[in-house]
């Protein structure tokens, strides 16, 4: 009994831990399960933790052996001991004799058992409690004697308090707490445990892994405990899934491993913690879900509505969507809203045509069959489909609330929808009370089905786009409108002009930019001149297309005034700054102004609505006159940038036309120059779209410009292609106008013009002249017409005016006559009475001729009239038959 002393003990027992090289106390290989074995470390037993002592007493009744471990455990050394009596020695006075009675009846063969106070020296004070078990015994002559052992009752208390301890611990945790031994048997089992798998706690005693939990996840903790075994390193939250006494709900447990060891150190088993996490594991999914919902609306924000393009935007809504919210999606709009209509019919039950529009897939590249209750088979992009009355997904647009549509058992018909997706979320595409699409939201079988949260994120996604959506539509009408009412301002496209040779190129910016106010013309004058003109309204969108239709149709009507160019943008100036607002606007606009075009000392409160309009109508604009009998060409400049010029063998020169202020400014006059143009010059017209972008600045294109138009020796169209494909005009930020002009000049045999005297016989004169003028030009057909309507302006111009007279006739597309004389008086046409003997000649003009008109010159006005050259198939207008009809 010896500290020291070797004890047997059997193998696979706790006596066979510590050899070496075997630290589980298994047996070695080839020895025998049941062999005895025999070791020379600590026992390691519980009388390790007890502290069992042991001596002897002789015959005599004294102290004849007196272990270590007494010595140690009493405080006595052998030497005061051996040989005392131990009731003299050891025990108080009071109890001497019950102990000196005791002992005699131990020497006569009684057993003794109880609890006996000590001392530590003689004479001392009690100082210890010792439960002593006497044993009487005989020496080697047969006389009587004993063997003692001595406990000490406080390790014995220390000993009750930590059991007591250990079991509260054990029984009372509220977490799972399980005890493996080295065989990887349960050992005990808490009442938690035991509560969470179902069952009485001693069910699960000498139970493994694989009689509680599933066969993966027992492979897993069997693994794991073997590891803690052998190595001794602990696992931490190690995660178990599983279904405790047959519940339908999985159940997940996070498992702490670690290895127990005895007094001598050796393993006697692993020890277990589990914890029921799966509220926090749910809560942590949910936390993670809120999170994954929270990032895919801001990208949402960051990301839809970054385009005015419809089919962009909804690939922007799958490409945010797939694969973080589900697997596949796609999304449908009504056919009838992409066309333009506002109130498709049938679209308030869901069953109108709808555009396949943008899909987008994780996990196939191919569109898969529809959701059940429509249409059997794909839809592609781009194809139009509908969706049966009775269907999920005509319910969902016909309600406006989203529907959960469960995936089907069914490989019929190829790769079914059912076959691979679990569930559906159609949800409808509402915007400002207004249905306009369906977006669905798929997942595949092996995902998590759609919850609630899926539900209101679906809709939160799809109401973002359908706002993007609807404004992407209504800026996509305004922006066709813009563009359709544009162009139809803008001149035909193959313009004539006589001694012009006419190419022009307008290049709308990109549907992701408004409609610009860029526009240019070409209008015929009087007497074969050509007014050229190129604007650009400042602003985009409808109102400015609206604003260059204003202006165009006012260049246009100044211009058949015959008025200067500079008198031209003067009055345009004045309808500019009167479209540019209200009553307000418009009084404000005539005050004085700064050169940025804003009113000088305008009030502080003045209404955004005034400001925002007199800034639409603000524009640059540039007139010129070209005259192809004299070859001069007069030009004025409000705001805009300067023609160029390109003569033959020359380099392209900007002309230097006096810039102005923009048009609805106003305060300043406008500057006209007059510049001779020789034939085969080149004149370009253009607006800063095809000179000005974000990548370069103005005068790198202007320079630009200039090169490509040098040497351009080439046919005028070509000439104009090859201008835009040496320009950068694939920005598309701003609208493209370019009006190309080459100068031919009427040859001087197309011209006939003479003087008249102010005397009677110049009305003879002039159709004797007119009569030889069409007979060399072979015009014999209009001799009878031209010869009674000159005669008619020539007479008026002796009646009403005075001065010289001049006749002039201009062959080109048509021929012109024109009459001029000194007096300033206009022409005025009436309607003469049947008893009124004059006042017929201009009515007659009027019939016989295919327009007439009167402009004021330098020195009086000019009376004109043209006559359309014979093209062999309409009769030519007789006189005779115009006369009598005025009566």
């Amino acid at each position: 009994m010896s500290s020291g002393g070797a004890e047997p003990a059997q193998s696979g027992g706790q006596g066979g831990a510590d050899r070496p090289g075997d630290p589980a106390g298994r047996p070695r290989v080839g020895e025998p399960a049941g062999a005895p074995v025999w070791q020379s470390s600590r026992p390691g037993s519980i009388y390790d933790y007890i502290r069992v002592a042991s001596f002897s007493l002789g015959p005599d009744g004294r102290i004849d052996q007196w272990s270590e471990r007494a010595a140690q455990m009493l405080g006595i050394p052998a030497r005061y001991a051996l040989g005392k009596d131990p009731v003299e020695a050891f025990v108080p006075g009071e109890l001497r004799d019950t102990g000196h009675r005791k002992v005699s009846e131990i020497l006569d063969g009684r057993e003794w058992t109880g609890l006996v106070p000590y001392r530590r020296e003689a004479d001392g004070a009690t100082d210890g409690l010792a439960e002593i078990y006497l044993m009487p015994s005989r020496n080697e002559d047969g006389e009587r004697a004993a063997v003692c052992l001595v406990v000490d009752v406080r390790a014995l208390r220390g000993i009750e308090t930590d059991l007591a301890a250990s079991q509260a611990v054990f029984g009372q945790s509220p977490i799972g707490f399980t005890l493996f031994g080295t065989d990887l048997k349960l050992l005990r089992v808490n009442e938690r445990f035991a509560t969470v798998f179902g069952g009485p706690a001693s069910k699960y005693r000498g139970c493994g892994p694989h009689d509680f939990l599933p066969r993966t996840e027992a492979e897993r903790m069997t693994a794991a405990l073997r590891r803690v075994l052998d190595t001794g390193e602990p696992v931490a939250e190690m995660q178990l899934i599983g279904l405790p006494g047959g519940e339908g709900d999985r159940r997940r447990w996070s498992v702490s491993l670690y290895r127990l060891h005895g007094a001598s150190g050796r393993p006697i088993g692993v020890a277990a913690l589990a914890a029921d996490v799966t509220g926090r594991r749910r809560a942590e999914r949910e936390a993670a879900n809120a999170r994954r919902n929270l990032a895919l609306l801001n990208e949402a924000g960051a990301r839809i509505g970054n385009s005015l393009d419809l089919e962009t935007t909804a690939r922007t809504l799958l490409d945010v969507a797939v694969p973080q919210f589900c697997d596949l999606a796609s999304v449908d709009l009504y056919q009838g809203l992409l066309a333009g209509d506002e109130a498709p019919p049938g679209m308030s039950d869901g069953s109108a045509e709808l555009r396949r529009v943008a899909f987008a897939s994780a996990v196939s590249d191919a569109p898969l069959a529809t959701a059940p209750g429509a249409t059997p088979g794909p839809v592609a992009v781009g194809a139009v489909h509908r969706y049966p009355f009775n269907s999920p997904c005509a319910g969902a647009l016909r309600t406006g609330h989203a529907q959960i549509i469960p995936g089907r058992e069914s490989d019929d018909g190829g790769p079914e929808f059912g076959a691979v997706v679990q569930s559906t979320l159609a949800v409808p595409m509402v915007a400002r009370d207004t249905v306009v699409g369906l977006v669905q939201f798929s997942r595949t079988k092996g995902s998590e089905p759609f919850g609630e949260r899926d539900t209101a994120l679906a809709v939160e996604l799809a109401a973002r786009a359908a706002v993007c959506i609807d404004n992407a539509r209504l800026y996509r009408r305004e922006h066709e409108r813009a563009l359709i009412l544009q162009r139809s301002l803008l001149p035909p496209g193959d313009p004539e002009a006589a001694g012009l040779d006419i190419a022009c190129r307008y290049l709308p910016g990109t549907t992701a930019t408004e409609v610009g106010g860029d526009w240019f013309d070409v209008i015929e004058l009087p007497g074969h001149r050509t007014a050229l003109v190129v604007g650009d309204v400042m602003g985009r969108g409808l109102r400015a297309a609206v604003a260059m239709g204003e202006l165009r149709t006012a260049v246009r009507t100044l211009a058949l005034l015959d008025l200067e160019p500079a008198e031209v943008l003067s009055a345009l100036d004045e309808i500019a700054r009167g479209l540019g607002g209200d009553g307000e606007g418009r009084s404000t606009a005539r005050g004085a102004r700064g050169r940025s075009g804003a009113p000088e000392g305008a009030e502080p409160g003045r209404s955004a609505r005034t400001a925002d309009l007199s800034e639409v109508y603000l524009a640059t604009c540039v007139y010129a006159v070209y005259d192809p009998i004299t070859r001069r060409c007069t030009f004025a400049n409000a705001g805009h940038l300067p023609p160029v010029l390109v003569e033959d063998g020359e380099d392209a020169l900007l002309l230097d036309v006096p810039p102005g202020m923009p048009l609805g400014v106003g305060g300043e006059p406008f500057e006209e120059i007059e510049v001779e143009l020789p034939d085969g010059a080149l004149l370009a017209l253009y607006t800063d779209g095809l000179v000005e972008s974000r990548d370069h600045p103005l005068d790198e294109g202007l320079q630009a410009f200039r090169r490509a138009l040098s040497g351009a020796d080439r046919p005028l169209e070509d000439a104009c292609d090859h201008v835009l494909s040496a320009m950068d005009t694939s920005h598309g930020e701003d609208d493209i106008a370019l009006l190309m002009a080459r100068v031919q000049g009427l040859p001087k045999d197309a011209v006939g013009d003479w003087n008249l005297a102010p005397e009677p016989r110049s009305v003879a004169r002039a159709r004797e002249l007119a009569r030889d003028q069409l007979t060399d030009w072979g015009l014999q057909g209009l001799v009878d017409t031209t010869e009674l309507l000159v005669s008619e302006l020539v007479t008026n111009a002796l009646r009403h005016g005075h001065g010289e007279i001049r006749l002039r006739l201009l062959l080109d597309r048509t021929l012109v006559c024109e009459v001029w004389d000194a007096d300033l008086a206009q022409p005025r046409r009436r309607r003469a009475r049947d008893t009124d003997e004059g006042g017929r000649g201009l009515q007659l003009v009027g019939l016989l001729s295919e327009g007439w008109g009167s402009r004021r010159t330098p020195r009086g006005k000019t009376v004109w009239f043209e006559l359309a050259l014979p093209d062999g198939e309409s009769p030519a207008v007789d006189p005779a038959e115009a006369l009598l009809s005025m009566f």
